[in-house]
Parts: C-alpha cells; structure tokens; sequence
C-alpha cells in the first residue's frame, strides 16, 4: 500500500539562511543538505519516521534563494520516495528507508 503525503510542502529557503552566503558568493544556490534536511523534517512530522538510509538522491538543478519550492512524499510501508519541485520543474527527486521515531523522541 502506497501513503502520499496529504497535502504537498510548499518552502522557501531565505536569502538569510547561514548556508548561502559561502554557496556561492555572488550566485547563492540552496546546499543539497539543505533541501535533505527538509526532506527529513517533513518525513519526520508527516510520516512518524527519521531516516535510517537514503538509496539515492539526484540533484537536476539548482534552487536559488527566495524561490517557492514544493515537496512530495510517497510512502510504501518502510520505503519512501521524495521529489522536489519548482513549479512543476523537478528540482531533486531520491528514496529512503525509514524507522519509527524513537518514544522519547516524539514526546512533546
């Protein structure tokens, strides 16, 4: 059985964000950490699992700053596949396997 995501995550990555300003000087482009980093958030919040293990990750062009980017989420039990987009434009797409998020972990 395949789970999506609800609804689609709409972001943005600020132009203040720390990471921009050595990435690259001049021509800001979003680290690929970063977009995993929201990729693990909403997995994380969405799908009650932290990441044990990314198959793979393909990054096919560059989010720059400011601009309106959009996450996907597709869920088969422990497997997971991901997409980001930009309008519509596919940005980084990747799979992960999932585990529960420890008790403590998810306590308030």
């Amino acid at each position: 059985m395949t789970v999506s995501s609800a609804v689609p995550v709409a972001f943005v990555i600020d132009a203040t964000h720390p990471s921009l300003p050595g990435h690259f000087p001049g021509d800001p482009v979003v680290p690929g950490v970063v977009l995993l980093d929201k990729v693990a958030a909403a997995l994380e919040a969405d799908c009650g699992g932290i990441i044990a293990r990314i198959g793979a990750v393909k990054f096919l062009a560059p989010l720059r700053p400011g601009e309106v980017a959009t996450l996907h989420v597709a869920r088969t039990g422990a497997r997971v596949r991901f997409r980001i987009e930009r309008a519509g434009d596919p940005i980084m797409r990747g799979d992960a396997e999932l585990v529960p998020v420890p008790a403590q972990a998810a306590a308030p």
